[in-house]
Parts: structure tokens; sequence; C-alpha cells
């Protein structure tokens, strides 16, 4: 989910450099077009309106999920149906189709705390952390990445990665990256991990974060 996104859509040619069959959900037809060019299969669908049932049949021949997509603090009412709802239906759609592995893309509690914050992006904060618990009680293999802030930046390949890391900021294409690495390594699992700019080169923080 997310997959026209900025960070999605950096994740998606991340997982295609290493090798990875990528699909993912777009709203228009323009957006599937795109990414066809790119090797990237898309199907043409409005989270908000789908159910699960809808969501499954798009997750077949899957076998990692990510749900990138975010409302990034806009109105309530998307925020609800993204952030929130979407993340309750994609674990339900897994479910029925036997998928185990999900990987969200969350956001570190502590974000813009030195600011006055609006209703809608102290909303935004709140779905976010009950997205992050329906993920870590659902029964999957699950991850939560929390990301500090994003920047469009060109990547350093360097972070800090781990179970609890300052809010600063970071690249986009470090967080693809670091996604990517943390998907093909598969002896991490049901961990909240937090990213920030750092000096560990990306595939050594992932190795340091293996149970």
């Amino acid at each position: 989910m997310g997959i026209a996104g900025k960070t999605g859509g950096l994740l998606a040619r991340a997982l295609r450099s290493h090798g990875a069959g990528v699909g993912g959900l777009v709203r228009r037809e323009q957006q599937q077009d795109a990414l066809a060019g790119e090797g990237i299969d898309a199907v043409v669908g409005d989270l908000a309106l789908m159910s699960s049932v809808d969501l499954a049949s798009a997750l077949t021949d899957t076998e990692v999920v990510v749900f990138a997509a975010g409302s990034n603090g806009g109105a309530t009412a998307v925020t609800r149906t993204v952030d929130g709802d979407g993340v309750d239906k994609t674990i339900e759609a897994m479910r029925h189709v036997g998928l185990r592995r999900l990987a969200l893309v969350s956001v570190l509690p502590e974000s813009w705390r030195e600011r006055n914050l609006s209703d809608e992006e102290e909303y935004y904060f709140a779905v976010k952390k009950r997205a992050d618990v329906a993920v870590a009680r659902s029964g999957l293999d699950w991850l939560i990445l929390r990301p500090s802030l994003l920047t469009d930046d060109p990547g350093t390949g360097v972070v800090s990665l781990g179970p609890a890391e300052l809010h600063g900021q970071i690249p986009r294409a470090d967080v693809a990256e670091t996604l990517a690495a943390l998907i093909h390594e598969p002896r991490i699992g049901r961990q909240i991990l937090e990213l920030n700019a750092g000096d560990t080169p990306i595939p050594d923080a992932v190795r340091r974060n293996i149970r």
C-alpha cells in the first residue's frame, strides 16, 4: 500500500534493484501505466473504498505486504480511512489469503512535539499509534518501522536503527533502502524499530537488529 507515494515508490525501486518482484495498489490508471514501465505490477483501487475481501484479491502471489500509505496529518476523515481503517483492512485481507509477513511504515511518537500541533495532526498521531497496536496484536509476522522526519535529500547509505532512536530527520531514500534490507532479513520479525540518520551502513544496521 502506498506504492505511488514518495517513500513507497522509492521502496518499490529499491526492491526491484534487489531482484524482487513488486506489486502494489494505486488509485489511477496513469499511475498503473507508469509503474508498469518500470516492471512493477499495480492494481487500481481505492483503499478507502475497498473492503478487506476486495483487498485480498489484490494480494495474490504476495510474500510480504508493506503498508506505506498515509495521510500525513491531513483531514481527519482521510486519516481515519487510510492510516486507521486501511491498516485494519490490510490485516483482515492478509488473513483471508493466508499471508503472514506485514511491514508497517509508522511514525516516531515524539515527531513534531516541539511544535503546536493542530487537532488534525494530534488525531493523526493517535491513529498511527492505534495502527501500531493493531499490527502488534495481529498474530502476523509483523515489523513496524518508525522513521524520523522524512526529507527528499539524496540517500546517504548510513543510518541509526534500533528499538529506540532520537528524532531527527532522514532521507526517504535511506528509509526505503533500510526497509528493503529488513524485508530480505527473515530473522527480523515482531519488532518495532526506529530509524534516524546515523553513521552505520544500512546492511550492518539491519544485522545488528537480528534477534
